[in-house]
């Protein structure tokens, strides 16, 4: 099983990102995903989950109409559209498999990460 993520970077508050996690060694669509994050110097946080079936998804509020999480099978790749963001945001964001079908059932790989850095 391998998690990379990519899309991270400097982008200006109230910009946009796409980050994507490419999986491999398993098939996404069959697994609850999540993407979490770690800001400097704190824990971490989950930020969104989608499911295995991909019709329900999940967010912590402060994210909410703004961070979108995504899939797409046929790529068995993993995205969080990232808009209108703040400086808030400013992490190192993992995607994370989960065990079974749903977000939250415990999640047993994770990436790398990537860096989104949102600063003027």
């Amino acid at each position: 099983v391998q998690l990379v993520e990519s899309g991270g970077g400097l982008v200006q508050p109230g910009g946009s990102l796409r980050l994507s996690c490419a999986a491999s060694g398993f098939t996404l669509s069959n697994y609850g995903m999540n993407w979490v994050r770690q800001a400097p110097g704190k824990g971490l946080e989950w930020v969104s989950g989608i499911n295995s079936g991909g019709d329900r998804l999940a967010s912590v509020d402060s994210v909410k109409g703004r961070l979108t999480i995504s899939r797409d099978s046929a790529k068995n790749t993993l995205y969080l559209q990232m808009n209108s963001l703040k400086p808030e945001d400013t992490a190192v964001y993992y995607c994370a498999k989960d065990r079974g079908i749903w977000w939250g059932d415990g999640m047993d790989y994770w990436g790398k990460g990537t860096l989104v850095t949102v600063s003027s």
